[in-house]
């Protein structure tokens, strides 16, 4: 009798257990349903208010770090979408900030260090196959732009004939496959070039100080009355003042030096010269948070961003160290900015900031 007892137990949990599974599976794809035609659906570009709108999908580095793509920021005006920067990742977050690749107009180009290109082919590959786009992604910058652009069109030539084989050229258009170089060259004596000038919209470009890394540019949007002034990876450097002037948002890279030396410590202590002697050597092209700060108070800027953040720190309890007295030499807003973060400037006044992913 026990025997039967226990059978019929057995039998009870066992069914039980099946029909627990069978309801989560069925709750989890409901929920995978949900997902999906939230994120097929979504797009930031229609819910923004009219005006400039920063979107930070990469403040990271070259150094590894999980929770930041390598450096892209995403600059939306009115309707319209640009990037600035292609770092590593960048591409995944842009997607994920509601800001669909398709609707990238251009692509503007700080310099060509690995970090700020690593992802300029995901990039590409997303606008023209998820986008649906039948043009080739337009990649601006300096000279040198056409070489970069040559190379990630031959290194996914193969991959684009795959695409289009499987797929059919009335899904994935050949002609939307790659990137399209669109150099700039400022003329001699000059130090800052209108490489936009449409619809009420200006970008211009201006050259800064990361040497050896020659050309390096900043650049400088202007739209409706609000504007953002974006580093790159620079020096202080007379031209940033300059452009910064009275700007609403000036986007600054920044590099902690006292927290790069412990790096550079360790290094020595593991035994590893090499890595110690780069640590020391990249101080010396970038802009430490406090000069940053101090940038911004001599430029009158209205708020602070620091992204390109080195070395990376593993969450919001090191930005105090990260700082130092950086808060001190500046009056407004100064942020320590993370991938999904925005910035909002409407053209009716007014900043916002907020975010467009949480991870």
């Amino acid at each position: 009798m026990r025997r039967w007892i226990l059978i019929a137990a057995v039998l009870i949990v066992g069914a039980l257990a099946v029909l627990g599974w069978f309801r989560r599976d069925d709750i989890a794809l409901n929920l995978l349903r949900r997902a999906a035609d939230a994120n097929m659906t979504r797009s930031e570009l229609t819910s923004l208010p009219d005006g400039l709108h920063a979107a930070f999908c990469g403040t990271g580095s070259p150094m590894p770090d999980r929770a930041r793509a390598g450096p892209c920021l995403a600059i939306v005006a009115g309707r319209r979408l640009f990037v600035f920067d292609s770092g590593g990742g960048a591409s995944e977050t842009l997607t994920q900030m509601g800001l669909p690749p398709g609707a990238i107009e251009q692509v503007f180009l700080t310099h060509f260090h690995s970090d700020h290109i690593d992802d300029l082919g995901a990039l590409a590959l997303q606008r023209w196959a998820g986008g649906g786009v039948d043009t080739p992604m337009t990649v601006a910058g300096p000279p040198g732009v056409e070489r970069v652009v040559a190379g990630f069109n031959e290194a996914y030539a193969i991959d684009a004939t795959y695409r289009v084989g499987h797929h059919g050229a009335h899904i994935v258009a050949p002609s939307g496959a790659g990137l399209l170089a669109a150099p700039f060259a400022f003329a001699e004596g000059t130090d800052r070039l209108v490489v936009l000038d449409d619809g009420g919209l200006t970008i211009t470009a201006f050259l800064v100080d990361h040497g050896p890394v020659k050309p390096a540019v900043g650049y400088r949007i202007d739209y409706k009355g609000r504007s953002v002034v974006i580093s790159g990876d620079t020096v202080p450097t007379p031209s940033i003042d300059r452009e910064a002037k009275s700007v609403d948002l000036l986007v600054m890279e920044a590099l902690s030096a006292p927290l790069v030396n412990e790096l550079e410590i360790a290094a020595a202590r593991a035994g590893r010269p090499k890595v110690a002697q780069i640590m020391e050597d990249i101080q010396n092209y970038h802009t430490t948070p406090a000069d940053a700060a101090e940038i911004a108070q001599r430029a009158g800027a209205k708020a602070l961003a620091l992204t390109h953040v080195v070395p990376p720190l593993p969450s919001a309890v090191f930005d105090g160290l990260f700082l130092g007295d950086a808060k001190t030499k500046f009056s407004g807003p100064l942020w320590v900015m993370r991938d999904g973060d925005i910035v909002s400037l409407p053209a009716s006044g007014g900043m916002e900031k907020g975010k467009l992913l949480r991870r």
